[in-house]
């Protein structure tokens, strides 16, 4: 597939706002209606556009508090891994994990209502999980800049 800079506009577009009709689409990029439907397919089928969202404001549904959570596993072993990695992907509150180098194992996103709510997930869901050695929290004062858009 050749990835052009109109497919680069186009994927600009959609992540602005993936709502627009083809037919805005097509008046922006100044093509038809159909090769704009046309590359739009050819993106979704190469793996380009992974899926389709809604983000919502997370201050309209009372889950506001983001915490940043360093993890620590006590031993690097494969099923240590596994299992912390399958654990952690199914508690709701948990909106990434990223297995990251530097002094721990992993960093995650967490949303939840407020500090009560953090302290209730830490010690009912997280610290449950076998095999964690320690934790750091750090819990964000202000969100300076969110985006979900990537540049090319």
């Amino acid at each position: 597939m050749i990835f052009d800079t109109t497919d680069k506009k186009l994927l600009e577009y959609l992540q602005h706002d993936s709502k627009q009709t083809n037919k805005e689409l097509s008046n922006k990029l100044g093509l038809s209606v159909t090769a704009v439907y046309e590359r739009i397919k050819k993106l979704e089928k190469e793996g380009f556009i992974n899926k389709y969202v809604a983000l919502v404001n997370k201050e309209k549904i009372e889950k506001s508090f983001v915490v940043f959570c360093h993890i620590k596993l006590v031993q690097h072993a494969q099923d240590y891994v596994m299992k912390f990695e399958k654990e952690v992907a199914n508690l709701n509150e948990v909106l990434e994990c990223y297995h990251i180098s530097g002094d721990y194992d992993y960093l995650l996103k967490v949303l939840v209502e407020d500090m009560a709510a953090f302290r209730e997930f830490m010690v009912k869901k997280l610290t449950t999980i076998n095999h964690i050695g320690s934790t750091h929290s750090m819990f964000v004062i202000n969100e300076v800049k969110h985006s979900t858009a990537i540049s090319f």
